[in-house]
């Protein structure tokens, strides 16, 4: 298997006898060993076991049995997803000493019942509380295009694994852009679903009115397809009109001119002329932070009691800073929370896809760790997730695409719809590819060439 193989592919070439399901096991566990060293994208390798399953594959296949539709498929997940029988550390050496998982969490059950093979958990920021995954416990997660910067969070490692072709398909959550920050910075696929629409069963929780789980891939095709599968529906008919709008305001403001000139294109190409913009952005990003913050702190706050000391002291300091906050205030921002997601929602009574950035600028570099914010440089772990926080409030799902662009490193744009309205954003994501103005990330172009 050749890196970057998407994962359709992967079961199509295993299908017809083209390739082996053990020796696509082979090839991915020796990228990994060979390449993951620079990057460190993983955290615990399945070898054993994945090799054991896709010589399983294989035997099905010899004996003329159906297969499934991702049959000898690898995939990973982001270490707070529980895999039957591994210790789900949730990327914090507070959880080591807890029980090994009896079951796998619902949407792993649900790709392995489809018949994809688990390869590795993936490094985090320790219990997705951050926008580097800068992990005191397991280190820094390096971004494969350019490996002195940062691959975002708090799903890192799972976005780098994907774009530096060690596997095509990754696992990841989303509490407050920890898969749309990350997916931008490393230039791949990734998905934030309607809030609630994949079951979050077996995943160590962060917010639990925010948390959604979600995905990453390097093709549309691939993204799609697991989804649908991991939703446990078929998949819905694209709409051939998608009317959409570029958002304004608040999401046009502190964009790189490389940034600002990519989304230029994508609206030239829609025909957007206008924008609209979302009323009290800044109160809606500080309100899902609050939230957060507060839901977070008292999940933890127990633990923080017996063992503060075993905590990266990064994420011990926010999570007590959340649960001191007053009540009053927590109530108060879930009040915000209804009224605003309101108002989005009578947005989408206009438009079916709203057009965003994801993240301000390429990936930052990990020395110098800020991006530019009303003309100045800002903390980037504070601000990564200036875009993708305000959304996350309403729970709508949110694709981010790599935008192609002439520059070297990527650049991500977010397609925003309507609960339950995945289906839209497949669609125009189509077209912008069709376009030649989504898709594949550049470090994988330039070593498939």
């Amino acid at each position: 298997m050749t890196r970057f193989a998407s994962a359709l592919g992967i079961a199509q070439d295993i299908r017809s006898g083209k390739r082996s399901a053990a020796s696509v096991m082979q090839s991915v566990l020796a990228t990994i060993n060979q390449h993951d060293a620079a990057i460190h994208s993983v955290t615990h390798l399945f070898a054993q076991q994945a090799m054991e399953q896709a010589q399983a594959v294989d035997a099905l296949l010899a004996r003329n049995k159906p297969l499934p539709p991702l049959a000898g498929v690898p995939f990973g997940v982001k270490d707070l997803f529980d895999i039957q029988g591994h210790v789900t550390t949730a990327g914090s050496i507070v959880l080591r000493n807890t029980p090994p998982a009896t079951q796998d969490a619902a949407i792993v059950a649900r790709l392995r019942a489809a018949g994809a093979i688990a390869v590795a958990t993936l490094n985090m920021d320790e219990f997705a509380y951050g926008f580097a995954t800068d992990n005191a416990h397991y280190g820094i997660t390096r971004n494969p295009h350019d490996t002195s910067r940062m691959a975002g969070g708090s799903s890192g490692g799972s976005a780098a694994a994907v774009a530096a072709g060690f596997l095509p398909l990754t696992l990841g959550t989303d509490t407050n852009g920890s898969i749309r920050v990350p997916a931008s910075l490393c230039g791949v696929w990734g998905l934030k679903p309607t809030f609630g629409r994949l079951p979050r069963e077996g995943a160590y929780p962060f917010s639990a009115s925010l948390d959604v789980v979600g995905h990453f891939a390097g093709t549309l095709d691939d993204l799609m397809a697991a989804f649908y599968i991991m939703a446990g529906t078929p998949a819905e008919p694209e709409p051939q009109t998608v009317r959409a709008a570029c958002l304004g305001g608040w999401f046009a403001q502190n964009l790189s001119p490389a940034l600002a000139a990519a989304i230029g294109r994508v609206c030239q190409h829609l025909g957007l002329s206008g924008s609209v913009e979302l009323p009290q952005t800044p109160t809606a990003r500080a309100a899902s932070f609050l939230i957060t913050a507060a839901e977070g702190g008292t999940l933890h706050l127990p633990r923080l009691r017996a063992a503060a000391e075993e905590y990266d002291p990064a994420t011990r300091d926010r999570l007590l800073a959340g649960a001191m906050l007053p009540s009053s205030t927590y109530v108060q921002a879930q009040r915000f929370r209804r009224w605003f997601r309101q108002q989005v929602h009578a947005v989408f009574e206009q438009v079916d896809v709203l057009v965003a950035p994801a993240v301000m600028c390429e990936a930052p570099r990990l020395d110098d760790p800020t991006v530019m914010v009303d003309g100045k440089p800002a903390s980037a772990r504070a601000n990564l997730g200036l875009y993708t926080q305000p959304i996350t409030l309403p729970g709508l799902p949110v694709l981010c695409l790599p935008l192609r662009n002439t520059g070297t490193l990527p650049l991500g744009l977010q397609l925003v719809a309507a609960p339950g309205r995945e289906a839209a954003l497949f669609s125009l994501a189509r077209k912008l590819e069709q376009a030649g103005l989504a898709g594949r990330c550049p470090l994988e172009a330039q070593q498939a060439a």
